[in-house]
C-alpha cells in the first residue's frame, strides 16, 4: 500500500492539465513570479515617469495619454501565441464555456469601465507631480480591500483593516497638506481635481480586479493563463477603441502636430516617449497577468502598490520632486499599510496550503485504500 501511495503522490505532483506553469519545478516557480514582479514594477514605475514626462515637455492631450496605457495590447499576443499548444488542453479540462454573446458583452462593459479609469488616471498625472499621484495612487489596496470583501466574500480581519486605515491616512495627509506640490503653473484647484480623479481611479481600478475575479468565478467559470490574457487583451482592444473615439470626438487630434512641434525635447523624443509609455504599461501588464495567475489576483495588486510606493523615489531622481516631511510620512504609512495587507496575504496563504495539503493527503490515501 505505501508503495501505491509513493506512486499516486508521484503522479498527480506530475499533473499538467492544467497549465506549462505546473511542469516548473519550485525553484523555475520562484524565478517565474520573480521576473513578473520585475515586469510590472520596472514597467508601471516606467510607465508613470514617462507620463509625467510628457506632460512636463509640452504635452497636453489627455486622451493621447489615455490612449497609449492600452494602445500596446498587440504585444499580449505574444505570449498568448506561446502558450497557444495548452490551449486544446486547457479547453478540454474545464467546464462549459460561456456563449460568445456572453463573454463578448462581458468583455465591452469591463473595456469600457478600463477606459474612463485610465481617463482618470491620466487627468490625476496632469495635475499631480509624479510622487504625490503614486502615493495617492497607492490607496487602492484599501479600496481592493472593500471590494474583495463586498463581491468576492474576502474576510476583513484585524491586519486588513489596519491596512485600511493607515493607507487612508497616507491618502488624507497628502489631501490637506498645504505644501503639496504640483506641476509648475497649476493652481490649488486643478490640484484638487487631480486629487480626486486620481482617488477615484484607485478606487475604479480595484473594482475591476474584483469585478475580474467575480467574471473568473461566476461567468467564464475558470482561471487559467490563456483566459486571463485573452481578457486583458480584449478589454484593451475595448478600451483603446473608447479612448481613439475620444481623442477624435473631444477635437484633441487637431492639436496633436503642434503639440509635436512645441514638444520641448523635440519630435523625436514626443514620439519615444509615447511609444515607451505603451510598451511600459503593456510589460507592466504581462507581470500583472504572469502574477494572477502564477500566485494570485490579491498578491498581482499588492505588488502593483508596492510599485506606487517606491516611483516617489524614482520621481526624486528624475524629476527632483520635492520629498516635504509629510510627504515622507505619506510614504511610509504607505510601506506599512502594504506590510500590514501582504502579512495577512501571507498567513492566508499559509493557511490555504496547509488545509490543500491535508484535504490532498487524505484524498490519496483513500484511493490507495481502493487500490
Amino acid at each position: 500500500m505505501n508503495d501505491n501511495l509513493e506512486q499516486m503522490l508521484i503522479q498527480d505532483e506530475n499533473l499538467t492539465d492544467r497549465s506549462p506553469f505546473l511542469k516548473l519545478r519550485r525553484w523555475q516557480w520562484w524565478l517565474l513570479v520573480a521576473i513578473n514582479i520585475l515586469f510590472l514594477i520596472a514597467g508601471q514605475a516606467a510607465a508613470v515617469l514617462l507620463g509625467r514626462f510628457y506632460y512636463d515637455q509640452g504635452g497636453n492631450s489627455t486622451w493621447m495619454a489615455t490612449f497609449v496605457q492600452t494602445a500596446g495590447f498587440p504585444i499580449l499576443c505574444i505570449p498568448l501565441i506561446f502558450l497557444h499548444p495548452y490551449q486544446k488542453l486547457e479547453t478540454s479540462t474545464s467546464s462549459t464555456y460561456p456563449s460568445i454573446k456572453i463573454v463578448a458583452l462581458l468583455y465591452f462593459v469591463l473595456g469600457l469601465l478600463v477606459a474612463g479609469d485610465n481617463m482618470l488616471y491620466s487627468v490625476g498625472l496632469l495635475y499631480l507631480s509624479a510622487s504625490t499621484y503614486s502615493l495617492i495612487c497607492a490607496t487602492q489596496l484599501a479600496f481592493n480591500a472593500v471590494f474583495s470583501y463586498l463581491l468576492n466574500s474576502q474576510k476583513l480581519t484585524a491586519l486588513i483593516l489596519n491596512s485600511v486605515v493607515i493607507l487612508s491616512l497616507s491618502a488624507a495627509l497628502i489631501a490637506v497638506n498645504e505644501d503639496s506640490d504640483g506641476p509648475s503653473g497649476v493652481s490649488k484647484g486643478k490640484y484638487l481635481v487631480g486629487f480626486i480623479c486620481t482617488l477615484g481611479a484607485s478606487a475604479l481600478y480595484s473594482l475591476l480586479l474584483s469585478l475580474m475575479q467575480l467574471s473568473f468565478q461566476k461567468v467564464l467559470r475558470k482561471e487559467t493563463y490563456n483566459v486571463v490574457l485573452e481578457m486583458q487583451i480584449y478589454t484593451s482592444l475595448v478600451a483603446t477603441c473608447v479612448s481613439t473615439a475620444g481623442l477624435f470626438g473631444s477635437g484633441e487630434w487637431k492639436g496633436l502636430q503642434d503639440e509635436m512641434k512645441g514638444f520641448k525635447s523635440g519630435r523625436v523624443s514626443y514620439v519615444l516617449t509615447l511609444v515607451w509609455a505603451a510598451v511600459s504599461w503593456q510589460v507592466c501588464a504581462v507581470g500583472v497577468v504572469g502574477l494572477i495567475f502564477a500566485v494570485s489576483s490579491l498578491f498581482s495588486n499588492v505588488i502593483s502598490t508596492l510599485s506606487l510606493a517606491i516611483a516617489p523615489l524614482a520621481a526624486l531622481l528624475v524629476f527632483h520632486d520635492e520629498m516635504n516631511g509629510v510627504k515622507v510620512i505619506a510614504m511610509l504609512l504607505a510601506l506599512c499599510g502594504f506590510c500590514s495587507y501582504i502579512y495577512q496575504n501571507y498567513l492566508d496563504d499559509t493557511k490555504a496550503r496547509k488545509s490543500e495539503s491535508q484535504s490532498h493527503t487524505d484524498d490519496v490515501i483513500q484511493e490507495s485504500h481502493h487500490v
